[in-house]
């Protein structure tokens, strides 16, 4: 009896001893990994805020670089602003916002009092436009591979009746044409001023001023019959729409170039700036343009196409 209790003891004895192994060498193997997706250390400093507008493209941008800044252990949080570029720069100037994703051409033009300077060198153009910054306080990172500039499309059905490839066949006069745009068309330099100023192309007669997320609603219903969307819009090659050839290179470089506060770059040096500009770097055009269709195709959430992009980064 003694003996066989004895062997019962020793193999449970046993068997813990080799659970209690396991258990260490699980413990082991995590600490030598460092843990793996352990938050890194909160950085000190002001917070960053990140000024996003109420279109699609803004607010990914937005999401994207706050996953991006969060991860590293920067305090980021994200502020809606209106569509339009000076109430973005009244938000720097009362420090509401002090970063945002901006697009080097417009604001290089915007800030300039539409003087032509803008050109399809997108080094030349931010340089130009920090130019532009300095007295603002601001500073221009990095700009991304990705351009996003305007784009006039007509649907197919119009370019068959019409004849229609590219913008130089629009007839001078703009006789029989209705223009959906943004309320900025009328002065933005690479919208009803630039098909003037390269086409001498005058749209203004028909022109009818629209919120930048109807735009495509109201060309699909032919409410207009040419929409200003954003060149990375999926909706143009989900609809089979024709983007008009802007063959006379009206158009400049409108890279996606986040824009910081001078405080905000100095308050956290090199290593803000090198995170930012790695993030930019990882943003293509057709990779703007995929993130685009989750948001406006496939009603996925911003927030939720921004992790996505983030995690791939390895950060």
């Amino acid at each position: 009896m003694f003996k066989t209790r004895f062997r019962w003891l020793i193999a449970v004895l046993a068997v813990f001893s080799l659970f209690a192994a396991a258990c260490g060498d699980d413990s082991s193997d995590t600490a030598s990994t460092g843990g793996g997706d352990e938050p890194s250390a909160p950085v000190d400093g002001p917070t960053i805020k990140i000024g996003a507008q109420d279109f699609g493209e803004s607010k990914i941008l937005g999401e994207i670089y706050k996953q991006a800044l969060e991860a590293k252990g920067f305090t980021v949080e994200l502020v809606e602003i209106g569509g339009f570029r000076d109430i973005l720069l009244e938000a720097f100037a009362s420090d509401e916002v002090n970063f945002s994703a901006e697009y080097a051409a417009s604001m290089l033009e915007f800030l300039n009092e539409n003087a032509g300077e803008a050109t399809g060198d997108a080094d030349e153009t931010v340089e130009l436009l920090q130019a532009q910054l300095d007295d603002l306080e601001l500073t221009a990172l990095d700009p991304a591979p990705a351009v996003d500039t305007n784009a006039f499309v007509i649907t197919d059905e119009t370019a068959a009746d019409l004849g229609y490839e590219k913008l130089s066949d629009l007839p001078a006069d703009g006789e029989g044409l209705t223009l959906g745009a943004p309320a900025d068309c009328e002065t933005n330099p690479f919208c009803i001023p630039g098909l003037d100023r390269v086409y001498g192309v005058d749209l203004t007669g028909g022109f009818t001023p629209l919120d930048a997320g109807l735009v495509a609603d109201s060309l699909a219903a032919d409410a207009v019959n040419i929409g200003v969307l954003f060149s990375t819009s999926a909706k143009i090659a989900d609809e089979g729409w024709v983007l008009l050839e802007d063959d006379q290179n009206m158009l400049a470089a409108d890279n996606i170039t986040p824009v910081v506060s001078n405080a905000v770059a100095e308050a956290y040096g090199d290593d803000m700036v090198a995170l930012v500009n790695q993030v930019s770097a990882a943003l293509d055009t057709d990779t703007l343009t995929a993130l685009n269709k989750r948001f406006d195709i496939d009603k996925e959430d911003a927030d939720a196409i921004a992790a996505d992009f983030v995690a791939g980064l390895n950060l």
